[in-house]
C-alpha cells in the first residue's frame, strides 16, 4: 500500500499493537502521528520512523480537550488526514463485585468514548480525502470472558459503534472497520503471557497454538486501511489464530 503524502493518527502508539501499526504505516510511506500517554515511549518510536515523518502528541484519550488538540496539531503540521487507528485501551479485570463505578466509567471513557470523540473530530478531514478508520477491538467484544465483563462491554460497544457508523459514513465515502485480536503479546497482556499456568490454556484454545504478535495485528489494520479493502466497511475482522473457528468445545486429542 502506498501512503505517499498520506497521514495517519495511531493512538496508543508507544508500544505493542500501536507501535507495530505505526511502524507499518511508516514503512508504507505515511506520515505518522503518534499519540499516547508516555512521551519517552512515543519519542523512541518517532526516532525509528524519522522525526521528519512523524509527530509525537502526548494525550489522554479520556480527555475531550486532548482529543481536540490531537486533531488540531495533526492538521496544522501535515495539512491533511487520511486514516485514524483507534488503538488506545485500558483493561481492568474483575467481577461485578470488584469493579467500581469509577473503574467502569474509566474503561468506557478510554475504550469507547475516546474513539467516538476522535472520529467525530477527524471526520471533516477524513471526508475531504475519502479516508477511513480502523478501530482496534478484541475477541472480548464478540463474546464474554470470565472476570472481564466491563472490558467486554467496552469492546462490544466499540464493535456496534463501528457497524452503525459504517452505515452513516458510507455516503460520505469514509470507511470504518475494526480488528478483533485474540491474546496478543503486549504489555497489557504480560500477566497472561508470562504465566506458565495460563499460557498453555490459551494455546490449547487457539487453533494456531500461540498468542498473536503485534505485527500480526498491524498487517490486518494496514490491509483494512488500504485501497485493496476499498469495498469493505462495517466489518469486525477477527485476527485470532483460529480461535473463533471453534464452537467452544475443548480440544480432546
Amino acid at each position: 500500500m502506498s501512503g505517499k503524502n498520506k497521514v495517519v493518527i495511531v493512538t496508543g502508539a508507544g508500544s505493542g499493537i500501536g507501535k507495530a501499526t505505526a511502524l507499518r504505516f511508516a514503512e508504507d510511506g505515511f506520515k505518522v502521528v503518534l499519540v499516547g500517554r508516555t512521551a519517552d515511549k512515543l519519542q523512541k518510536v518517532a526516532n525509528e520512523i524519522g522525526t521528519e515523518n512523524s509527530l509525537v502528541i502526548t494525550a489522554d484519550m479520556s480527555s475531550s480537550e486532548d482529543i481536540e488538540t490531537i486533531v488540531q496539531q495533526t492538521v496544522s503540521t501535515f495539512n491533511r488526514l487520511d486514516v485514524v487507528v483507534n488503538n488506545a485501551a485500558v483493561f481492568m479485570g474483575g467481577t461485578i463485585e470488584d469493579i467500581s463505578l469509577s473503574d467502569w466509567n474509566h474503561q468506557f471513557a478510554v475504550n469507547t468514548t475516546g474513539p467516538f470523540l476522535l472520529i467525530k473530530a477527524c471526520l471533516p478531514y477524513l471526508e475531504k480525502h475519502q479516508g477511513n478508520i480502523v478501530n482496534v477491538s478484541s475477541v472480548s467484544g464478540l463474546g464474554g470472558d470470565w472476570g472481564a465483563f466491563a472490558y467486554d462491554a467496552t469492546k462490544g460497544a466499540l464493535n456496534l459503534m463501528t457497524k452503525g457508523l459504517a452505515l452513516d459514513l458510507a455516503p460520505k465515502n469514509v470507511r470504518i472497520n475494526a480488528v478483533a485480536p485474540t491474546l496478543t503479546d503486549t504489555e497489557m497482556t504480560s500477566f497472561v503471557i508470562n504465566n506458565q499456568d495460563l499460557m498453555p490454556i490459551f494455546e490449547n484454545r487457539i487453533a494456531m497454538e500461540r498468542a498473536g504478535e503485534p505485527n500480526d495485528i498491524a498487517k490486518a489494520i494496514a490491509f483494512l486501511a488500504s485501497d485493496e479493502a476499498g469495498f469493505i466497511t462495517g466489518t469486525i475482522l477477527p485476527v485470532d489464530g483460529g480461535l473463533s473457528a471453534s464452537n467452544g468445545q475443548p480440544k480432546i486429542a
